[in-house]
């Protein structure tokens, strides 16, 4: 059973979250935070798979909230955090994966849509709604957040994971990345995995963060 805990200032929105999830069958909301502090102390609290996070409440908003839940977790037990949003801004979007959230959805996303996101960063597989997904990659290009290089971890990667990190961070998926490489797209999966662990990642989307933040991408993207 995956465990999820809702974080927005709206009842309504939550309890419509509720229903939609909960209907699912594998998926459990074993809290509700009406605010940013409130989520923090129920990720430390219930030790959720996956926080459904606002991006704006008063009290708190959900950003600091994804970051302090992000960074006050031990290593590989941070729960995913899904931001969910009615704001289709790349400034939202960007912040919500600089704080360390696994995926972004927009609130008027298919209710089968929410449940797909809720199930795959259950799986460790982050994920961005496909209408901003580009726009992002171009966002982490155009900002090139300074480097804070970690050098024993950009080491321990083959030339092979090295290459597939850096086609990931173009935005490829993992068949346009196979086709790149002229390889299976299961062995795409199988260096990726490997990758994400060596650098301390529990998703692809904090893959992209990494690399961008380590200088791994060119200016150009090529």
């Amino acid at each position: 059973m995956i465990r999820v805990v809702l974080a927005d200032d709206q009842t309504m929105v939550r309890t419509g979250f509720r229903v939609i999830l909960e209907l699912a069958g594998d998926i459990e909301v074993v809290g509700e935070a009406s605010d940013g502090p409130a989520a923090v102390a129920l990720a430390r609290r219930l030790n959720p798979d996956v926080i459904c996070m606002d991006v704006r409440m008063p009290g708190g908003n959900g950003l600091a909230a994804t970051r302090e839940i992000v960074d006050g977790a031990a290593p590989g037990a941070s729960p995913a955090v899904l931001v969910v949003t009615t704001f289709d801004l790349d400034e939202y979007v960007f912040g919500a994966l600089e704080a360390g959230a696994s995926g972004f959805v927009l609130k008027d996303t298919e209710p089968d849509n929410l449940v797909d996101a809720v199930r795959r960063l259950a799986g460790g597989h982050g994920l961005l709604d496909q209408t901003v997904t580009r726009r992002v990659i171009a966002e982490f290009a155009r900002r090139r957040p300074a480097p804070i290089a970690e050098p024993v971890a950009a080491q321990q990667l083959t030339a092979r994971e090295t290459d597939i990190v850096r086609l990931l961070a173009r935005g490829l998926s993992n068949a346009e990345i196979a086709a790149e490489l002229v390889i299976e797209t299961t062995t795409v999966k199988s260096h990726l995995g490997r990758a994400m662990t060596k650098i301390g990642v529990r998703d692809r989307v904090q893959t992209v963060v990494w690399a961008y933040r380590n200088g791994m991408v060119p200016r150009d993207g090529g």
